[in-house]
């Protein structure tokens, strides 16, 4: 038989409390007391007059949130969800819009891939050169390493400096993870251009374009261009609760649907400036207008003015009010200001009725006509004229001809970084391989025979994509913010369309084959020599510009058979120009010489601070002979149409 327990059985367990609900966190609840025993059956011990102990605190649920966090939560999780999903919309609706579309001419209408098997080849060939650019990665990355581990010890360790504006948040450097990101994309980026660039025995175009689409490569891979790698954004993301993500989305959706289903950044705040209003507001009336441009003659800001009045021909590829932006950077304004009497031909945006236009129509129905058109409203037999960028390329090639045909109509002409010589006309001339010139008239056909606006901007973005391409993708994207209210901007954006013939030719003529350097460029049958011009020009290149660069500004100042003035101003290809004195911004070089090459003129050349304004309209005042009553444009023979800026500068593209 069993033996019975001699002990009494384990009192039972208490009965196990409810589960609390995740993220209630519960207090604890005092216990009933118990009745206490009759005093005579009390037993005597001495811990019986003793306090009993304190309640022990219910230990804390660490995963357990409070009413704030999982509120915080659930907001963060809506909007990443909301930005998920307005970014699929748009995505979807883009791609039905382009569902008919016809394909691209080439995959690679760039024809970077030969290039590109040209420069591994030559770097295959030569395995000394491979195994020391490895040495020099590996080496490095040795040193971020090294520096990386001291730094995860504890030790003090100055972060590596950066000048780069897409590394400028100080989380970039502060934090451990986000400073080898950056350090290793630097190094990796730096590696690849460098192998590139070190490449000698290729055709020097060739290499060039595979610099420049490398280029383009590291810098779209950079860190921070993506959500997850980029510590401002990381941190907009958190402290908006996704709510920077969900604008952000909406910015993509709406550049999206702006661009009809190709994605068109947004540079600047489109709906705060306005043709007429805010921008291009020099008073003035147009005087004339036909097909091809409309004269603009603006009022004077002086009670005398020079007789021989000035004419500028802007860019057909932009509209004129780069030079009249706001009244304190306005060119035309402070022009007016000196004493000028200001025309401007403001090119018509063209449409499909002017596809066979090309350089013969805008010489003689643009360039020869305004010049005729100016003077009979001055009454003079001269003017001085200016020619920016393209404009400048139009009017040079004008010069020339009028020179074979002993026209003298003009006193004296001012280029803004235009070039002549296209021989190192810099990254433009990788736009102009036969490859892409068929996708570009594809383009063009598909349009009805004008290039869109468009277009022109993506490759004038391209050029400097940081600046203008992702910057802008991180801003309005990734960070959500609103575009900035930038005239300058707003301005750029304002694109013109190009006729077929006139952009193929340029394209061809001018960067493919260099035909006006070269005397070979012909205009109504007629070859244009630019060595025959014996007409005082004065030439301002910028030492920053990245489409008219300043050599190539130089070389084509140094085609001229007349006395020539070349200036260097700082900064690019606008803000080297439009730098008002009272700006006190950047700086200008002269030299009245012209030696052979611009290292030369660079030599000899004398540095003064601020705008080069004020040296060009000296030189110009000796051009516009004697003083003269002003003159009002509503008063000259050619009767006022309507009143500056005109019509044709607000058609949109």
């Amino acid at each position: 038989m069993a033996k019975r327990p001699t002990k009494a059985p384990p009192a039972p367990l208490p009965a196990a409390a409810a589960p609390r609900k995740s993220g209630r966190p519960t207090s604890a609840k005092p216990r009933a007391k118990k009745a206490a025993p009759p005093p005579e059956a009390a037993p005597e011990s001495p811990a019986a007059s003793a306090p009993p102990p304190p309640p022990q605190p219910e230990a804390a649920d660490p995963f357990a949130f409070g009413a704030d966090q999982r509120q915080l939560l659930e907001t963060l999780s809506l909007n990443l969800a909301k930005a998920a999903m307005t970014a699929q919309s748009a995505i979807a609706e883009a791609a039905l819009s382009q569902a008919d579309r016809p394909a691209a001419l080439s995959p690679d209408p760039f024809n970077v891939a030969p290039a590109m098997t040209s420069v591994m080849t030559s770097l295959a060939a030569r395995p000394e050169k491979l195994f020391q650019a490895q040495a020099d990665l590996f080496g490095r990355y040795m040193d971020l390493w090294s520096t990386t581990a001291r730094r995860a010890m504890g030790e003090e360790v100055a972060p590596a400096p950066s000048t780069d504006k897409r590394f400028r948040d100080p989380a970039w450097s502060e934090n451990p993870v986000f400073d080898v990101m950056r350090q290793s994309y630097l190094v990796t980026s730096d590696w690849m251009n460098g192998l590139v660039a070190s490449v000698d025995d290729v055709d020097p175009r060739v290499k060039r374009k595979v610099e420049f689409f490398t280029k383009l490569l590291t810098d779209a891979f950079s860190p921070s261009n993506f959500l997850a790698s980029n510590p401002a954004a990381l941190k907009a993301l958190a402290d908006t609760g996704g709510e920077s993500l969900v604008k952000g989305m909406q910015n993509f959706a709406a550049d999206l649907e702006r661009g009809n289903g190709k994605l068109k950044i947004s540079q600047a705040d489109y709906g705060q400036f306005k043709v007429g209003e805010n921008v291009a507001t020099a008073p003035g009336q147009v005087v004339w207008r036909d097909e091809l441009f409309e004269l603009i003659q603006f009022d004077a800001a002086t009670e005398t003015q020079a007789a021989i009045p000035l004419l500028i021909f802007p860019p057909w590829i932009n509209k004129f009010y780069i030079m009249d932006l706001q009244p304190a950077n306005s060119l035309i304004r402070w022009l007016s200001d000196q004493g000028f009497t200001v025309f401007v031909c403001s090119w018509v945006n063209p449409d499909q009725d002017k596809a066979g236009f090309g350089f013969e129509e805008y010489l003689n129905k643009g360039v020869y006509r305004a010049v005729e058109k100016t003077l009979e409203q001055t009454g003079q037999k001269q003017l001085n004229t200016v020619g920016y960028c393209i404009g400048g390329t139009l009017l040079g090639s004008a010069l020339a001809h009028m020179a074979a045909n002993r026209d003298e109509r003009v006193a004296s002409a001012t280029f803004f970084a235009a070039q002549h010589d296209f021989a190192e006309a810099g990254d433009l001339l990788l736009f102009t391989d036969e490859h892409w010139l068929a996708e570009i008239e594809q383009q063009i056909d598909a349009a009805g025979g004008v290039l869109p606006g468009a277009a022109m901007a993506d490759t004038f973005n391209a050029l400097r994509a940081n600046d203008l391409i992702w910057s802008f993708f991180v801003s309005n994207y990734l960070m959500g913010k609103a575009p900035p209210a930038f005239d300058l901007l707003f301005w750029n954006a304002d694109q013109t369309r190009m006729p077929k013939r006139l952009h193929l030719d340029y394209l061809r003529q001018m960067y493919g084959r260099n035909a006006l350097a070269q005397g070979q460029f012909e205009i109504g049958g007629q070859a244009i020599d630019l060595s025959t011009v014996k007409t005082p020009l004065y030439f301002l290149a910028s030492r920053e510009d990245h489409i008219a660069p300043m050599n190539s500004v130089y070389r084509s100042a140094r085609l001229f058979g007349g006395p020539v003035t070349y200036t260097l101003a700082g900064s690019g290809h606008i803000a080297g120009v439009i730098n008002p004195p009272a700006a006190n911004k950047y700086q200008h070089w002269t030299n009245p010489a012209l030696p052979e090459t611009l290292s030369e003129w660079q030599a000899g050349a004398e540095q003064h601070p601020g705008s080069w304004w004020t040296h060009w309209a000296a030189w110009l005042h000796e051009k516009s002979g004697e003083q003269i009553s002003a003159r009002d444009p509503k008063t000259g023979p050619l009767e006022p149409i309507e009143p500056a800026p005109g019509a044709y500068v607000k058609v949109k593209s």
